[in-house]
């Protein structure tokens, strides 16, 4: 009997470890064959785009405009993830009044903005250019209005979703909005909101659902046209025939919503209608109050942190423009000519993320064990993670220069530890416990190291093959390290 019972807890134990098994590899074909989200592991040297962020959303689609986010993955390779946001705005539209549960770092990258936002309790407003960088904490209401005449309004954002109500996403809430999208007064109960504004449930019912542009709408005549703003285009001396003509028809129209009105109607007076319309504010009407607030920062208008004939960069972190601070994050810049690179380097503080604005080139991206862990094509909207501690590279192509914008998960200087050129890590360590680590004489490595005379931003093609000189020292370095004389073959 206990060899029967025995027997049975082994066939058991077996059929439960071959289903375990069987679930495993059915675990590791999904994992393979999912979105990237999922890969935390260290892919092989055939996945040559995992840093490369493919997967994008369309938040928002209107006539007026659209945003879609690309999502960061990386699992436990990255320190912070951080989505990249894309905006683009047609002329004279309106991102509607809202906060959101998670930061954002505005940057213009083409047209004119106005931006209004509350700060410390006040409204604030800011004009931003191409170039421009603002950041917005979360929690914070703003709103975005493209200036620009006749221009679309590009926008290039971080989104930092470490402090999102939701795991890896975030949420907007609209204080503006209607039928859609709905504003969050929309929530509270109709006798709650309508007490809190001291307005008619006419009123309110207007406000609540009118509104059904979306999140982004146009806000000039030609795409929105009213009785209203037909009224305000004729000159002043024809206005008052045109409003009487104009009231008689919204009598016949909406004769319904009237006889509701006539009940709940407020002391709105013709005086104070005329006065509305001809510009004379009235006494009881507040003055919109528009505080200062902290300037934007131009990238266009710093001076590079680093710039030679092949290239130049900017960095901004905390310490020059002092917003930065608050959202722990720094932004870059980076321009190469054609056919050059950013040196081979490492960020010992931050994960950076990239955005090609322009122009075609390569991002290799190498793993601690010194195999290859991307070696992408890269061109314009691409974007582009190399997490903390993983050395990589940027190259420009032959046929013209590469210009990325970027976002750090760090405000702090990030101090990239480059692995060539004439400010590297090599110069620094150089010395025979250098050259024994690779196993090669002190002469020879300092020949090696020394060979490059550019720093940070290099020429992706090293001397011409052809020239005998060079060839020369290299037939007499191999000869060297098999300790052969240099004359012996002759």
């Amino acid at each position: 009997m206990l060899n029967r019972a025995t027997l049975l807890v082994f066939l058991l134990v077996l059929c439960h470890g071959l289903a375990m098994g069987k679930d495993y590899v059915e675990e590791e074909e999904d994992w393979r064959s999912e979105e990237p989200e999922r890969k935390e592991r260290w892919l092989p040297a055939e996945s040559s785009d995992w840093f490369l962020l493919r997967r994008s959303r369309q938040l928002i689609k209107t006539d007026a405009g659209e945003m879609k986010v690309t999502e960061s993955y990386g699992g436990r390779v990255v320190d912070r993830p951080m989505h990249i946001g894309f905006i683009n705005m047609e002329p004279k539209s309106l991102f509607i009044p809202q906060y959101l549960d998670s930061s954002l770092i505005l940057f213009i990258r083409r047209g004119e903005a106005k931006l209004g936002f509350i700060y410390k309790d006040k409204l604030a407003e800011r004009l931003l250019k191409t170039g421009d960088v603002y950041t917005i904490p979360a929690g914070s209401v703003f709103y975005l209005v493209n200036t620009g005449r006749g221009q679309r309004l590009h926008i290039i954002c971080s989104i930092d979703p470490s402090e999102s109500l939701g795991i890896g996403v975030f949420q907007s809430f609209y204080i503006g909005g209607g039928a859609y999208p709905p504003s969050v007064l929309s929530g509270f109960e109709p006798e709650v909101v309508r007490a809190a504004l001291n307005t008619s449930g006419f009123e309110l019912r207007k406000i609540l659902t009118k509104q059904q542009g979306g999140p982004i709408v146009f806000v000039d005549d030609s795409h929105a046209p009213s009785l209203w703003t037909k009224f305000l285009q004729p000159k002043e001396q024809d206005r008052l025939q045109q409003l009487k003509k104009m009231l008689d028809v919204h009598a016949e129209s909406d004769d319904d919503e009237e006889k509701e009105q006539e009940a709940e109607r407020t002391d709105w007076s013709w005086r104070k209608l005329l006065n509305f319309v001809f510009g004379n504010v009235n006494k009881e009407t507040k003055k919109r109050e528009i505080v200062k607030s902290p300037d934007s920062y131009n990238l266009y208008d710093r001076k590079p942190d680093f710039r030679n004939r092949f290239g130049w960069s900017v960095a901004l972190d905390g310490y020059n423009y002092s917003p930065l601070k608050r959202s722990g994050t720094g932004v870059y810049l980076v321009n190469l000519t054609a056919g050059s690179m950013m040196a081979p380097h490492v960020n010992p503080r931050a994960t950076e993320y990239g955005i090609v604005l322009y122009g075609t080139g390569r991002v290799q991206v190498v793993f601690p064990n010194g195999t290859a862990a991307m070696n992408a094509k890269v061109r314009e909207g691409d974007v582009f993670f190399v997490p903390r501690y993983f050395p990589f590279c940027q190259i420009a192509s032959r046929s013209g220069s590469l210009e990325f914008v970027g976002f750090t998960t760090s405000a702090r200087k990030n101090r990239p530890q480059f692995l060539a050129g004439g400010t590297s890590l090599l110069n620094t360590l150089m010395g025979p416990e250098l050259a024994a680590s690779f196993g090669v004489s002190e002469k020879t490595m300092r020949r090696l190291v020394r060979a490059q005379h550019e720093s940070v931003i290099l020429p992706a093609e090293r001397a011409s093959p052809g020239d005998v000189d060079v060839r020369r020292r290299e037939e007499g370095d191999e000869r060297e390290e098999r300790g052969e004389d240099a004359w012996s073959s002759n």
